[in-house]
């Protein structure tokens, strides 16, 4: 028995790609950037497609799906921005919708091989991400404050928390970025484990069974992420001393 299962186990192998290459010394994984690129294009055709048919009378699917996205995100910008908040909602609606794109390509079937993986399980995707969205939380902080406020907002409440402060912003993007590649890798590896343990079509009726609740994982996951990145753009922006 355990011989048997040290032999399954030496046959997972988790971060392997099937195309990488070589740049300036750097790694370049080929089917997380094509697959970025694929998720990509299918937001941009998806937007593009719904302006050349959106309609002022009676809505289509589409439209109708894109319209109550724009209503509860901006539901939560007026909540925790308030009207200036407005001008978050492209960017929060952008990063729902490629997150959960990229999330959802990981419910096509593979023998373990993924040629289209999903990008968010590699850390790369999500920590691009992450670092994009702080960045520019800081950038409005510094807007919204001034440079003399915002270096001030760190000695809040009292001067002696500047540490814990200024831990709690290095720590923003990593927690944003491993609470989606965490959650999105663990459905990657529960197929590796399927696709190296049991028979092909053990394999294949296993992934029809566990690939619809990736579903539910990944709009859960692409909505967190877009809800904290909100949530962080009204705490640097907030001029409020308490």
């Amino acid at each position: 028995m355990n011989h048997a299962m040290l032999f399954a186990g030496g046959k997972i192998s988790v971060g392997d790609h099937v195309a990488s290459t070589q740049i300036f010394g750097l790694t370049v994984d080929l089917d997380i950037v094509w697959s970025s690129l694929i998720a990509a294009a299918i937001v941009l055709g998806m937007g593009f497609w719904m302006r050349h048919k959106v309609t002022s009378g009676v809505p289509g699917k589409l439209q109708l799906a894109y319209e109550t996205i724009v209503e509860q995100i901006k539901d939560v910008t007026d909540g925790s921005i308030g009207s200036q908040g407005d001008r978050f909602i492209p960017i929060a609606i952008t990063l729902f919708m490629f997150i959960l794109i990229c999330n959802w390509l990981e419910i096509l079937p593979n023998d373990g091989h993924d040629w289209v993986p999903a990008p968010t399980g590699d850390v790369n995707l999500p920590l691009a991400c992450a670092l994009t969205v702080i960045l520019w939380v800081h950038v409005e902080s510094v807007r919204a404050r001034g440079v003399r406020g915002y270096l001030r907002h760190y000695g809040t409440p009292y001067k002696a928390l500047i540490p814990i402060n200024v831990i709690e912003e290095l720590t923003k993007p990593i927690t944003l970025t491993f609470r989606l590649f965490g959650n999105i890798f663990s459905g990657s590896l529960m197929v590796v484990v399927m696709a190296s343990l049991l028979p092909w079509y053990g394999s294949l009726f296993g992934q029809l069974i566990w690939k619809p609740f990736d579903l539910g994982i990944g709009l859960i996951q692409a909505f967190i992420f877009a809800l904290l990145a909100i949530l962080y753009f009204g705490m640097a922006m907030s001029t409020e001393e308490h």
